[in-house]
């Protein structure tokens, strides 16, 4: 089934999605390391960010530019 791109993620289902700890996702979410927003009090994400966020993490550390780079 394919998931809609504007899908909003919890903690615990970011923290399944990149096999991290709960613990983790939120210390990176309050630090601004992970896109994320609050609502009502709790952390919340969208998987598209989640998605891009990982892309630019990937290429950045692999050395390629960044999907949006070079466009003019």
């Amino acid at each position: 089934m394919i998931e809609p791109p504007d899908e909003i993620l919890t903690i615990e289902e970011v923290a399944a999605y990149l096999k991290a700890g709960r613990r983790t996702v939120y210390r990176l979410a309050a630090n601004g390391q992970i896109p994320a927003f609050k609502l009502g009090g709790t952390w919340r994400f969208r998987r598209a960010e989640l998605d891009r966020w990982i892309a630019a993490r990937i290429c950045t550390k692999e050395g390629t530019p960044k999907p949006d780079e070079g466009k003019p």
